[in-house]
């Protein structure tokens, strides 16, 4: 049962939210470059877009400042935040709880940055919080949205709080509202913080609703993306040879993915991404032009089937 059939719209082709299935989660992943992406002026879109930046830069100073109580701090922040189960969407058996809970996921990022510190502080690679997919063991699409909801959730919270007061029936009748305390991140003070916020109840659970462009059923940026593009792509130029009559001779990419020293390990594109920086070249920004090019919104025939 969907929203939109919980609650009886007469439209719901055209709802400015993901009309998920109350009663279970849907495939569909928060993605932060998506929410980059998204060009309009509404207050949610731009604290939204503040907070996943304030957030990451937050960390990532820290780990460079390198003492221990930055280096600390940096992983607190990774640590504290629980699973926003709240949206329906994702899949909970790979989410947070199928890894072991955020201290778990939290650790895997905080050793993947602290690890590279001084390289990231050379140059300007994983800076942010869409990067993370990209160079970080066992975090892909599922964690990369659970993580950033969370970070997003108070101005989701904010878009809930505008739908409610658009749409009538989410307290219409039996339909009630709920009052939660949950933890969100102020881009202000840069920190995590208890707030009260209210939410629609749907199933007996309370509902936070998520803007329809935000989602996609494979996030925008991921390893394997990056991999077969950018990184394959740099490879590619690097072992460029040239014949006596300067004919250049270019390995196929499905030639150097046999290779198993051109693996699409995360290692790999890590230090790869790091070796074209030292030469001038930015994987990451190359990669980023690439995407945002060829960016479309999900379709409403793919929400719809990914919601059933």
């Amino acid at each position: 049962m969907r929203v939109s059939e919980l609650y009886q719209f007469s439209d719901p082709e055209n709802l400015p939210f993901v009309d998920v299935n109350v009663l279970k989660d849907s495939p569909l992943y928060v993605d932060p470059r998506a929410i980059r992406l998204d060009s309009t002026a509404a207050t949610h879109v731009v604290q939204a877009k503040a907070s996943m930046t304030t957030y990451f830069d937050t960390v990532r100073d820290c780990i460079l400042r390198g003492d221990e109580l930055s280096r600390a701090r940096s992983l607190k922040l990774l640590q504290d935040f629980s699973e926003p189960w709240q949206t329906r969407l994702g899949l909970a058996a790979k989410g947070f709880r199928g890894h072991g809970g955020a201290e778990k996921v939290g650790e895997w990022i905080w050793h993947t940055l602290d690890t590279n510190a001084e390289a990231f502080r050379r140059i300007a690679v994983l800076t942010q919080l869409e990067d993370i997919p990209l160079f970080v063991p066992g975090v892909a699409a599922d964690i990369t949205s659970d993580l950033t909801t969370r970070i997003v959730f108070g101005p989701l919270a904010d878009f809930t709080a505008q739908i409610l007061e658009t749409f009538p029936q989410f307290t219409a009748g039996t339909h009630k509202l709920s009052t939660v305390t949950t933890r969100i991140w102020d881009p202000v003070t840069c920190s995590w913080r208890d707030a009260d916020v209210q939410l629609p109840v749907a199933n007996g659970k309370e509902l936070l609703l998520v803007p329809r462009h935000w989602v996609r059923p494979m996030l925008l940026m991921h390893a394997r993306r990056f991999y077969e593009t950018s990184v394959l792509s740099y490879v590619q130029d690097t072992e460029t040879v040239y014949t006596d009559k300067g004919r250049p001779l270019k390995p196929s990419k499905d030639v150097l993915k046999e290779r198993p020293d051109v693996n699409g390990t995360r290692p790999f594109i890590l230090d790869t991404t790091l070796n074209a920086s030292d030469e001038g070249i930015n994987l990451g920004h190359r990669f980023k032009k690439f995407v945002d090019g060829r960016f479309e919104p999900v379709t409403d025939d793919v929400l719809h089937r990914r919601t059933a």
